[in-house]
């Protein structure tokens, strides 16, 4: 291989990394964003970007039904964590009364969402937000999440 072919090949692979090597960095650097938790009864809003749901948004890019349920609140809040737990790279990482924040971590880059649950027993339904920490986009991941822990929800 010539020499000009050579550095143009090695000019390609550098161009291709920078991406890669900018999302891992971002990724290394997210940090929890200081609006997670509840204040007066509501989580967080979404950001601008499409990279959120929530069940507690005007936002009709980023809303989704609340969870509902008929058993008792207790029960329905074991079923949502049981749910939780069968969810790939997701941990809890803060629990208290009514209120559960997980992390769920991306394979590939190792981008960090928090996905919040809020119970609401006179409702009978549980409000969520999962958002991502970083990026404009998620491709939908959010939004998947949510409707698979809806489906393990329901049918536990």
């Amino acid at each position: 291989m010539s020499r000009r072919k050579k550095s143009l090949v090695l000019l390609l692979a550098i161009l291709m990394l920078v991406p890669v090597v900018s999302l891992a960095v971002q990724s290394a650097l997210a940090r929890p964003p200081a609006t997670l938790g509840v204040v007066d009864g509501r989580l967080a809003a979404c950001p601008q970007s499409p990279n959120a749901v929530s069940s507690q948004t005007d936002s009709s890019e980023h809303y989704l039904e609340p969870l509902t349920f008929t058993d008792e609140p207790a029960e329905a809040w074991q079923r949502l964590k049981r749910a939780l737990a069968a969810l790939p790279r997701t941990v809890v990482v803060t629990e208290t009364e009514g209120y559960l924040h997980a992390e769920a971590t991306s394979r590939l880059f190792r981008f960090v969402d928090d996905v919040e649950f809020l119970l609401d027993k006179r409702a009978k339904q549980i409000e969520f937000r999962s958002a991502s920490r970083v990026g404009h986009s998620d491709l939908g991941v959010n939004r998947v999440r949510i409707e698979s822990l809806r489906r393990a929800f329901e049918t536990r």
